[in-house]
Parts: structure tokens; C-alpha cells; sequence
């Protein structure tokens, strides 16, 4: 129900793989085929950006187009001296011919060896699935692992400490591979359809990005992992009707709102070989949720992160690796509901450790004794710390991104680590949009990406403190000069006052724009917790509602409480046990405010359109306030919250035995006999998220309330509704087509 959405990971060099346009173009014409089929509006970034040990160096793979491979460059970050640290021909293995085709790579500790990552394939959202090569950097030997396993089985593989052997999983099974000996062993044997060890299931994965599921001990003695039984878990079946004359069931465990999870456990095994101990963590297995396991540095401790099924409370327990002895050193509670951070890093001879808390009703870091004792706020301020940047012990400070006044806006701030002294902004003033940065571990020197509405993203290499720019590495001046030729609106960023508080929106006009004209206006909606829309950021563009715009139509999009913007606890807390019910209020009254302000829009000419929780909150918006919304497209969309996941759903609503009105209310589905206006559904039949199986029982509802509507499947195309040749042009043709014959 998320939307269609690592800190090294976030810079990517995207070329996109279509051909370039040939034929003549107009300059000023949006066009659905340059958008979606020609790759006419490429954004340039970087891929795979790691900083090297002595945080002087990094490194980034890069396109060799002659080989068609891509190579690991070094940069020096003050001269950026350039080397091609492997090349192409240092990718080709002995009885191959052609160089081996990276999607990622890691380092060993020292870096002397590169793990390399190529012949992926994707495990539900993301390319997790490969095979795996060492590269010797010294004596330049190419090595794969796994040779004995099938071709592209193993997942998440990862040096040991010393750098002399690598663990990896293949088939739900975990192995340690020696390097120099090429000796492989198998310490799980269970895998398979029912235990899963070493990754997770479907839900850990979608709602708490848990998909490395095992860690090296800190002497390499040791691994440690996650095993999930799935058995009791409902198995879903989705229908492959395309790549047979038979129909082929696809099923996986999948937990829906109220039904048994999977019983997740955590395994200590010699790297050996040998029997598994287990940690006896308190409480049901299938109703708490072991989110989170990293090692104590410097010790043979694991640290447990324990979320219950309602998702109120958090555990923090300290887990011994000799004798398997437990402590709770941490306890977290709300009233509502808590949120998985990865902002754990330990400091003062690992003495403490950060932890991120919402306890004062903002979102802020804090450092926590070992032994739980001491809780000591570190950021301070009526502000969310939004990611963090950097934790640089050496000079005492975090380095973090927040937005205190405009939460559509991103800025980097730097605090110090003992609490004391103001936050102290480092992003330059009179750069207004959102700021990212990969950073040295020293905080030394950073990626700095900055871009806005109006500015595709800007890459620089900057030295942290004084945010001098020392070179500008991507511009993007094409696509900035072809964004200008089209000659479009720009995105006005404004608040709607509803009474009790005021929401961000935005707006884009369309380039003729006449204000003594009456112009149909379309909504775009997300609205839940997981998202949101209003963000003052590049987005490719945003090139669809600017197509929409280009048409003759007004795009208005707005925030709604309970969305993912930094404007702290209360406000993201206010739609618990109400999904869809007050977010949907919220959409009515601002639409409503909206429409008495600005007389050039028409108020019989209104619709709205938004795809998975925005495709639900389409549906609330045309189901229970027809007055105001007459033309309606709702994607992927989830009509009943019962068909949902445990994790995502029951966070924000509880347990269904617990809140059946709200989950009642909340449902589309239930006010299906309302729709007065014209509506389309689109989904995917392949949707693992959001199953096919919630367009059905909608279709089915409208059907039995004898109401009209329009619907289009997509035969094998998941959440995304890109797969397979020609779909993402389609889809956007079809929605297009609708707006026009409809508003």
C-alpha cells in the first residue's frame, strides 16, 4: 500500500535504456511517447557510491559503453584524480570472454577485496538475487562463489571479518565459502518452502525492509540469523495466465489483517558447522516482531530490537553468544504506534549507543548507556531529525537532515554529540529545496546533492564543514535546458487553511494559463503514513502532471495529517485507528477551501486520482463525498483493510477484533454504494502488494449495487504496473484518454 518508492545507495546513475528519439520533436510539446517509450528526460547521478577507509577516496561504478559493462572508478576527493580502480579487463573471468556485467559491489575491511555483485534478479521490490565474484586486488584473481549452487541463488553474501571467507544464502540456506581453500559449507539445511533462514518473508521485507537476515560475529567465529517458520501463515496464489496454455499458481505466505504471522526466531551457529542455539527472546513468536539484530562492536554480544504485533512497544535486548543469556536493556512505548529507525551506532568505547525517539513529541536522537540507564537527548528543538548523515564521534558532532520551517524542504544541520549548543545549519541559505549528502566517515567531505521543483539535481563534492563546493561533478544542464524548452508551468507550493490546521499543497497551472477562464482540476492524492506528495523536490519533473497541465488541466496535490512530512509526532499519531477516514476528511475540506479561493477552477469539472493508498483514498473521496469529486482513477488500490498486511495495516489500525468500526469505516469498500461520478480502476493482476484479489471484491460490490463504472486490468504486471513491453505508455494513454472524455 506504499507508494511506488541504503545511505550509499542513493546516488544513481540512471541513462535509461531506450534509444535516443530519432525524427524530429517539437520543442514545446509534452509528449506521452518521450516521457514514458523515447527516454527524452534522462536525470544523470551516481551509482554505488562508497567512501574508502582513509575517507580521502571514493569510489562509484561508471558506464564503459565499448564494453558494455560497467567498471569501479576511484576519485580523490581533493585533487578528484580519476583511476579506473577495475576495469573491464580486469572483469573478465578465465573462460569467459566477455566482462562480467556489475550491478553492486562491497568491500572487504582493508580494502583488498571487492565483492561483486552481477547476473541479478529481482526478489519481490528489488534485485537481491545474483551470483557473486571476489576480486583480488593484488594478485587481480577472479573468483565466483557458490560455482556448485544454481546460477543466480545467492543472496546478501558477505566478507568475514578477517576477509578470508564469505558467507552467503542460496535457497533459504546459509553457507560459508573459504576463500583460499574453496572449501563450501552448509550450515542450514531446513530451507525451503516452510523455514527460511538467513532472509525473510514477504511482510518483514515490504514493511520493515528486513532482507539481509544473518551477521559475522566480530571475531568471524560465528554466524548469527534470523529463521522464519511460515507454516499457519495464509498462502496467497496469484494466477500466471500469459506464459502457458495452463494457468500457473504462484503462492506465497502472506499474512493478512488479523492471521498468523510467521514465528521469526534468532540462531547463533559456528561458521563450521555444527548445531544452532537459539535465543529464548520473550513472547509469541507470531505476535512480536524481531525487527532489527546488529552485533556489539568489540564484543560477543548481538543487540535485538523486539516490536510487539500492535507495534506499541519496543524492546531493546543484549544477547550473549556464549552462554545465549538475554537482558532488556531498553523498553520504548506509545500510544499509538513506534517506527523502525536504523540510527544505532555506538560511541565512548562502546559504552553508548544513539537511538532515535519520538518521546517528546518530536523526533529526535538520543544516547543511551549499555546498560539503558542514561538516556541523554542529543538533538534538540521543536523539529524532526529526518535521516541521518553522519555520526562522527572524532569531532563530536551528528551530522542530520531536518526541515524546521518548511517540511517540504530538506536541509543538512549538525549538532553536538553531548547535547550541548544549538543546532547549527550547514546547507548554504538561498539554496531552497531539498539537500542530500553521502559523507567520509571522518564528515570530511561529501556527495551533495541539491535540487528542488524547479532544478533537476546538482551533484557536487563538498567539504563538510565550510559546505565549500570543491567541484560540481553533474549539473544536469541537459535535461534542464530541454525541461525549460517545453515552456511549463512551474510547481506553486502554498497552504490550505481547514480550520483546525493548515495543509501543504501545490499546484501547477497550465502554461497558457488564463485567470478569466474556468479550468477542470485534478487532484492527485497518497495520504497515508507510509508517503508523501507535497515535497519540494526534482521527481523526474513530475512530467505527468505536467503533461496534464500541458492538456488545459489545473494539478493540485496536498498533505493531508497523518502523511510522512516532518511536522512531528501528533501529526503522523492523529490517524491512528483511523485510515482512511480522517485523511479523507482532511482531502474533502481542503478541496473544498481550494475551490472557494481560486475562482478559475470549474466545480463541476473536479476529479481525482492516486495509486495504491492513494488509489484507496480515490476511492474514499469518490464514494463519500460525490459532491465534490466527479471523475475518478484509482490504481492498485486496497478497497477492504481486512485484505492488507498484518504489519502495515495493524500498525496504524490495531487488531481488527479491537477496531471493527474503524476498519469498517475506513474502507472503500463499504461506501461503494455512494458513487454518483465516473470512475476507472486499474490493477495489476501479478500485484504481490496490493492482491488483484481487492479489485475483485470491489468490482464485485459496485456490480451488486447496481453501480456504473469503467475498469482495466493489467495481465501479469505487479504494484509498479510496468512490466512487460509497452505498459508504462499504455497505462498513462488509458488514464489520459479517461480525463479527457470524462472531465
Amino acid at each position: 500500500m506504499k507508494g511506488i518508492t541504503g545511505l550509499f545507495t542513493i546516488l544513481v546513475l540512471f541513462l535509461g535504456s531506450a534509444v535516443p528519439v530519432s525524427g524530429q520533436r517539437s520543442e514545446t510539446a509534452l509528449t506521452l511517447e518521450d516521457i514514458y517509450k523515447n527516454a527524452t528526460y534522462p536525470t544523470r547521478s551516481y551509482r554505488s557510491v562508497r567512501w574508502m577507509e582513509d575517507s580521502r577516496h571514493y569510489t562509484t561504478l561508471e558506464a564503459n559503453r565499448e564494453r558494455g559493462c560497467a567498471e569501479i572508478i576511484r576519485y580523490n576527493a581533493r585533487s578528484g584524480e580519476r583511476v579506473v580502480l577495475v576495469g573491464a579487463d580486469e572483469l573478465v573471468p578465465g573462460d569467459r570472454k566477455e566482462p562480467l556485467d556489475l550491478r553492486d559491489y562491497q568491500w572487504s575491511a582493508d580494502n583488498s577485496k571487492l565483492l561483486l555483485f552481477t547476473n541479478t534478479r529481482r526478489v519481490w521490490r528489488y534485485h537481491t538475487r545474483g551470483d557473486y565474484w571476489v576480486l583480488d586486488l593484488s594478485s587481480g584473481s577472479l573468483q565466483q562463489l557458490g560455482a556448485s549452487l544454481p546460477s543466480s541463488s545467492l543472496m546478501f553474501a558477505k566478507f568475514s571479518p578477517g576477509g578470508k571467507r564469505v558467507a552467503y544464502v542460496s535457497g533459504h540456506n546459509i553457507y560459508v565459502e573459504d576463500l583460499s581453500a574453496k572449501t563450501i559449507t552448509q550450515l542450514t539445511s531446513d530451507g525451503g518452502d516452510r523455514f527460511v533462514n538467513g532472509t525473510f518473508d514477504w511482510v518483514y521485507e515490504e514493511e520493515f525492509s528486513c532482507r539481509d537476515g544473518f551477521r559475522w560475529s566480530n571475531d568471524g567465529e560465528f554466524i548469527i540469523y534470523w529463521h522464519s517458520d511460515t507454516e499457519g501463515t495464509g498462502t496467497f496464489y496469484l494466477i500466471n495466465n500469459l506464459d502457458s496454455i495452463y494457468s500457473e499458481p504462484v503462492p506465497f505466505p502472506y499474512p493478512k489483517v488479523g492471521t498468523t504471522n510467521s514465528a521469526v526466531k534468532i540462531g547463533v551457529v559456528a561458521a563450521s558447522g555444527g548445531e544452532t542455539r537459539w535465543f529464548d527472546v520473550p513472547g509469541d513468536p507470531r505476535n512480536n516482531y524481531l525487527v532489527r539484530m546488529e552485533m556489539v562492536p568489540g564484543a560477543d554480544e548481538v543487540l535485538i530490537q523486539q516490536l510487539n504485533r500492535l507495534q506499541n512497544t519496543m524492546r531493546v535486548w543484549t544477547g550473549k553468544l556464549e552462554t545465549m543469556e538475554l537482558e532488556n536493556i531498553l523498553t520504548e512505548t506509545d500510544e499509538a504506534f513506534l517506527d523502525v529507525h536504523d540510527d544505532l551506532v555506538w560511541l565512548e568505547g562502546n559504552h553508548y549507543f544513539t537511538w532515535t525517539s519520538e518521546r517528546d513529541g518530536w523526533r529526535h536522537l538520543y544516547k543511551v548507556s549499555r546498560d539503558g540507564l542514561e538516556v541523554t537527548r542529543v538533538t534538540d528543538g521543536a523539529f524532526d531529525v529526518i535521516a541521518l548523515s553522519c555520526i562522527d564521534p572524532g569531532s563530536g558532532y551528528v551530522y542530520y537532515i531536518a526541515s524546521p520551517d518548511k517540511p517540504t524542504q530538506r536541509y543538512l544541520y549538525r549538532s553536538r554529540l553531548d547535547g550541548k549548543g544549538n543546532p547549527e545549519r550547514i546547507s548554504p541559505a538561498g539554496q531552497e529545496g531539498q539537500h542530500g549528502y553521502v559523507m567520509s566517515n571522518d564528515a570530511s567531505w561529501a556527495l551533495h546533492t541539491f535540487e528542488n521543483a524547479s532544478t533537476p539535481p546538482v551533484i557536487s563534492l563538498v567539504e563538510v564543514k565550510s559546505h565549500k563546493v570543491i567541484r560540481v561533478l553533474e549539473d544536469n544542464q541537459e535535461i534542464k535546458e530541454k525541461y525549460a524548452s517545453l515552456g511549463l508551468s512551474p510547481k506553486e507550493f502554498f497552504q490550505v487553511d481547514i480550520g483546525d490546521v493548515s495543509l501543504d499543497a501545490w499546484m501547477i497551472r497550465p502554461a497558457a494559463f488564463d485567470p478569466q477562464k474556468r479550468y477542470p482540476l485534478i487532484f492527485y492524492v497518497y495520504g497515508e503514513p507510509a508517503g508523501s506528495t507535497v515535497q519540494d523536490s526534482w521527481g523526474g519533473g513530475d512530467l505527468w502532471h505536467q503533461y496534464l497541465a500541458q492538456q488545459g488541466y489545473v494539478v493540485i496535490s496536498v498533505d493531508n495529517r497523518g502523511t510522512a512530512a516532518p511536522r512531528g509526532k501528533a501529526w503522523r499519531n492523529s490517524i491512528y485507528e483511523q485510515i482512511g477516514i480522517l485523511a479523507a476528511k482532511d482531502q474533502a475540506a481542503a478541496a473544498e477551501k481550494i475551490l472557494d479561493s481560486y475562482p478559475f477552477l470549474d466545480r463541476e469539472r473536479v476529479g481525482i486520482w492516486g495509486w495504491s493508498g492513494g488509489g484507496s483514498m480515490t476511492l474514499n473521496g469518490m464514494f463519500r463525498y460525490p459532491a465534490i469529486y466527479k471523475t475518478g482513477i484509482a490504481i492498485a488500490f486496497v478497497s477492504n483493510q481486512k485484505l492488507y498486511d498484518t504489519a502495515y495495516q495493524e500498525r496504524y489500525m490495531g487488531l481488527p477484533t479491537e477496531n471493527a468500526a474503524g476498519y469498517k469505516e475506513g474502507s472503500p469498500i463499504t461506501h461503494a454504494s455512494k458513487l454518483e461520478g465516473k470512475l476507472l480502476l486499474i490493477h495489476g493482476t501479478a500485484d504481490d502488494n496490493v492482491h488483484y484479489q481487492s479489485f475483485e471484491m470491489l468490482v464485485d460490490e459496485l456490480i451488486r449495487q447496481d453501480k456504473l463504472f469503467d475498469m482495466f486490468s493489467y495481465p501479469m504486471r505487479t504494484h509498479a504496473i510496468r512490466e512487460r513491453e509497452n505498459t508504462s505508455l499504455h497505462l498513462r494513454r488509458t488514464m489520459a484518454r479517461y480525463w479527457l472524455e470524462n472531465l
